[in-house]
């Protein structure tokens, strides 16, 4: 019978020594062994080295990030007499904690564009750095010629429909507004590549709970809305998204979009309490 415990093998490498069996004599012409590591970390190499050349290697790599980490939630947009307005808050959920608190949501792209974007931040990442490469690329031509949203908003409708004909969509509801040949747009494209035009718009929640809000306030008055009347209606509608919508926070920034150009605000917060709460019931200690 083998008397000797480190030659015995342990569960454990070398680094840790969970049954405290160090120091203890080896004997000679022996070398300690360790059945994990010569085992089955071995084999777990030898089966990852050959999934390695298989033709299923590259699919994994590809399904790997296949679904939404850091995500964001709904973008609003409304037409008013002058132009577009989108707004949209400023955070960031890392599933559901509450993770990143001031994340710009609304990208200017161009001089009468704007981008919001709710899904994964990651991919909208993505979308930003590839929108300002082609408006690099437009401006280096020096013809005279500008992308307007129409030309965004079908360009991204390109995009995403490519990445999802790829089974490998970018995760992300994006809202496109802006002015161009003197008339507003805006418009809605999705992670498949579903595009349509309205007066009002959301994403995310947003579409479930301020849509009807935004519809009931803007549809046909479009033409008489003024710019003050817009921003007031959007937050209200935020302000209803963040009492309901548990991914939404209450501070937001808002883009307002005319002839003359792009201007989108710092972070503003809402004025909210939840002192109406109290006579809600099964809210808090009531159990009635």
């Amino acid at each position: 019978m083998d008397h000797f415990p480190t030659n015995w093998g342990r569960p454990r490498d070398d680094a840790v020594d969970l049954y405290n069996t160090y120091p203890l004599h080896v004997r000679p012409g022996q070398r300690s062994k360790d059945a994990f590591a010569e085992g089955v970390q071995r084999t777990r190499r030898e089966r990852f080295r050959h999934f390695c050349r298989s033709p299923h290697y590259n699919l994994w790599l590809n399904l790997s990030c296949r679904q939404p980490i850091v995500t964001g939630t709904s973008v609003l947009a409304i037409k008013f007499k002058d132009g577009v307005i989108l707004a949209a808050d400023t955070l960031a959920s890392y599933g559901s904690l509450a993770r990143f608190k001031d994340i710009q949501r609304l990208h200017p792209v161009g001089t009468h564009t704007v981008v919001g974007a709710g899904g994964d931040m990651s991919d909208f990442q993505h979308i930003q750095h590839d929108l300002d490469s082609l408006i690099i690329s437009e401006f280096a031509q020096a013809d005279g010629n500008t992308l307007g949203p129409t030309e965004i908003y079908e360009y991204l409708s390109r995009i995403m429909y490519h990445r999802r004909s790829q089974i490998n969509p970018l995760w992300n509801s994006l809202l496109v507004g802006g002015w161009n040949n003197g008339e507003s747009f805006l418009g809605y494209v999705d992670l498949l590549g579903t595009t349509y035009t309205a007066s009002t718009l959301a994403t995310g929640y947003g579409a479930y709970i301020a849509q009807p809000l935004l519809r009931k306030a803007v549809e046909g008055r479009e033409k008489e809305l003024t710019e003050e009347e817009g921003v007031k209606i959007v937050e209200e509608s935020l302000k209803v998204l963040f009492y309901r919508d548990a991914r939404s926070l209450n501070k937001y920034q808002v883009a307002v979009i005319t002839e003359k150009g792009v201007q989108i605000s710092e972070s503003r917060s809402l004025e909210t309490e939840w002192g109406f709460a109290e006579k809600l019931r099964g809210y808090g200690a009531q159990t009635q």
